[in-house]
């Protein structure tokens, strides 16, 4: 039975409810069902139970389900381990800073890289720099015969104008105030030198802010017009993507891996201001926003022109998504509690 695909002539006007999104937020693309059905051999997910990991673990399954899907974590939060089983993704419970756990797992030939630390490091800094650095080098070390997809994110950039276009992967990964945004610099360099050493073809992945309907930057605006709550200014525009399409896109990249490894910015192509975000949701909700501050001549913003000459243009567009948002924030639906704090300069999370 084919799955159900992500299509932008299937977008809903809204979600009922978190089992809704969750549907919806796991079809695959038709590209990725192709994609997967001619890619070679099995996959694994290395700390599949984060936000994005057991959407992305569950996507893979839909769109290959005549391949062995295992996704890996310590799954300390409750349910999470049989919501993947029930989608029939085979789990392993593992702590991934062991590195003979990890090389006691079953070396499956593609590898999908969710592992990583950033909002839970204040005040455990070393925990922080062994799970962005130690984990990658036990990984690569162990899966060096594999194709390794490894998450990243737009934090090792510089701060840019957004006038002229957002930063390009060939601009280095900078050393930046806080030991986040360096500890992933240290990740991705992990990565690039056992791939140039052992040979091992991957991605890197700069990551975007992800929309879904519990957290994100869209989350978290809509939710400050409602309360009127000031909207901070200082960064005043970024990039988003629907989690959807990323997920899409992280799966699709097992079949466009390079030899040594090599980063790639994955999320929409437009360049969004805060503002007029704010001023979009205070028309869907019926509440005047409060802003607070000024644009500042900086921004994160990356330009995504090489994804979308590799895998095309995502399948939902802005509108959509700020409809959705707007639309759960109003019936007060769950959501995470995890701030993106895009609007954090400092680099301390």
């Amino acid at each position: 039975m084919s799955p159900r695909l992500l299509t932008f002539d299937d977008l809903p006007a809204s979600f009922a409810d978190v089992d809704d999104l969750e549907e919806f937020m796991s079809r695959p693309t038709a590209e990725t069902v192709a994609e997967l059905a001619a890619l070679e051999g099995d996959v694994i997910v290395l700390g599949v139970a984060g936000k994005m990991g057991v959407g992305l673990a569950t996507l893979v399954k839909r769109a290959a389900p005549g391949k062995r899907v295992v996704g890996v974590a310590r799954f300390s939060e409750e349910g999470v381990q049989q919501r993947l089983e029930d989608a029939g993704v085979e789990t392993i419970v593992a702590d991934l800073l062991d590195p003979d756990a990890v090389e006691a797992l079953p070396k499956l030939p593609n590898v999908l890289y969710m592992a990583g630390l950033k909002f839970d490091g204040s005040g455990r800094e070393d925990l922080l720099w062994a799970m962005n650095t130690l984990v990658p080098s036990y990984v690569g070390r162990a899966f060096r015969n594999s194709r390794i997809v490894a998450l990243s994110t737009i934090h090792v950039y510089p701060w840019s104008d957004p006038r002229q276009g957002g930063v390009d992967e060939e601009t280095p990964p900078t050393a930046r105030p806080g030991e986040y945004a360096n500890s992933v610099v240290g990740r991705e360099r992990v990565f690039q030198y056992l791939s140039r050493r052992h040979g091992t073809p991957g991605r890197i992945v700069r990551f975007v802010y992800a929309i879904d309907m519990r957290y994100g930057v869209m989350q978290e605006v809509a939710t400050w017009v409602r309360d009127g709550v000031p909207i901070p200014l200082a960064t005043g525009n970024i990039n988003v993507q629907w989690q959807g399409d990323a997920i899409n896109a992280f799966a699709r990249l097992l079949t466009r891996v390079e030899t040594p490894t090599t980063p790639i910015n994955i999320g929409g192509p437009e360049n969004i201001s805060i503002r007029r975000l704010a001023q979009t949701f205070g028309r869907l909700l019926g509440v005047e926003p409060v802003f607070e501050g000024t644009e500042s001549d900086l921004a994160l913003l990356v330009n995504c022109d090489r994804a979308l000459a590799e895998l095309g243009n995502p399948v939902v567009p802005v509108e959509r998504m700020t409809a959705w948002v707007a639309d759960w924030v109003a019936r007060d639906q769950p959501t995470y509690g995890k701030p993106s704090k895009f609007q954090v300069r400092n680099g301390i999370f």
